[in-house]
């Protein structure tokens, strides 16, 4: 393969230089030998799905993400990250964009955008999830990413401490956006115990005309096959902008393995609810409103998984159940639905 790269370059460039181009090229290989440490790594996930609502009779297809990473190091105690989902629900998206600096393994501080540390669920990507559609804790009530620095300290092993400093702008408006006061949050991972995690955590946020304080607790016991969770979060808005936001996640999953065609089969059961939820955005009066009825939500499904290590790929298929108010009128897609969805992680 050397050969075939030398002899055409031989060919082209003057007799004169040939003795510094063949030197030149037969270093390549050692040169590239020198940088795979340093290679850029590149991932991606892509999420289809398809789902039906009895409800109202009608279904659609949807890419739900379509995310690309690329992350490595300059040295090795500096590392990056640059991701963008080009269909998050059918919009361009800049997820993470940070620099970490990572001198040893119980100790690192990230700047750039990020996913701030703040609940178990919501700080999942996609292809970690264990149902096709979020919980409410991961997806209305505490899904935030913004810029700012974080620090992880893990003094000893079962302990892990992580806070930071965040403007409240997200990354499309911090060019003309300064403070004199940042967003603040603070997480707490301990296992007492093999195979348990228990996780409190605390964030102050700003959505458009409010500002919040958002407080979680909770745990789960994974043994390789059985994964148990129950997670809560309370949202309270300051100046008594809106009422306190309760929140609920409690899900179970049952992993049983296999040696052909698939790496193995999942059972899962999920209850989730949430009260009466606003954005932050106000209304016309500068007012909040309710964005997010108060709901219950059963959701029963099996996902049969294939690909192991950094290859993977997922067919989950689920049913939900909502449980609404007499008198109010659910969003289009928060309704009782099947559906069945395609993951694949590269």
């Amino acid at each position: 393969m050397q050969d075939s790269i030398i002899q055409p370059c031989k060919a082209f460039f003057p007799p004169t230089m040939k003795p510094v181009i063949t030197l030149l090229l037969s270093l390549l290989p050692l040169a590239a030998w020198a940088q795979t440490d340093y290679i850029p790594e590149i991932h991606g996930t892509i999420r289809s799905k398809f789902e039906w609502q009895p409800t109202i009779g009608k279904s659609r297809f949807e890419v739900r993400n379509a995310r690309i990473s690329l992350d490595g190091k300059i040295v090795p105690t500096l590392r990056y990250k640059a991701e963008i989902d080009l269909s998050d629900e059918g919009a361009i998206k800049m997820l993470d964009a940070y620099v970490r600096y990572q001198p040893k393994d119980f100790f690192r501080f990230t700047m750039g955008q990020m996913r701030v540390p703040f609940t178990i669920d919501a700080h999942r990507s996609p292809h970690q999830q264990y149902f096709a559609n979020r919980s409410f804790i991961a997806k209305q009530v505490g899904n935030v990413r913004d810029v700012g620095a974080a620090l992880l300290y893990r003094p000893f092993t079962p302990l892990t401490l992580e806070g930071g400093l965040f403007n409240g702008s997200g990354l499309t408006n911090q060019k003309n956006f300064w403070t004199d006061s940042f967003n603040f949050s603070a997480k707490l991972q301990y296992m007492p115990v093999k195979d348990w995690n228990i996780t409190v955590s605390t964030q102050k946020a700003h959505f458009d005309a409010a500002t919040v304080m958002m407080y979680d607790a909770g745990a789960y016991w994974d043994n390789g096959r059985w994964h148990i969770e129950a997670e809560y979060l309370r949202k309270h808005y300051l100046r008594d902008a809106f009422r306190p936001v309760n929140a609920v996640d409690a899900f179970g999953a049952y992993r049983i393995p296999v040696k052909k065609y698939l790496t193995g089969v999942s059972i899962l059961g999920r209850y989730d609810y949430m009260s009466d939820h606003s954005n932050g955005t106000p209304n016309g009066d500068g007012n909040l409103t309710v964005n997010d009825p108060e709901r219950h939500r059963l959701t029963g499904g099996v996902t049969l998984s294939m690909g192991r290590g950094a290859l993977q790929g997922d067919l989950r298929i689920n049913y939900e159940q909502y449980f609404y108010s007499p008198g109010v009128k659910p969003k289009i897609s928060e309704q009782n639905k099947v559906t069945i969805e395609l993951v694949a992680r590269f």
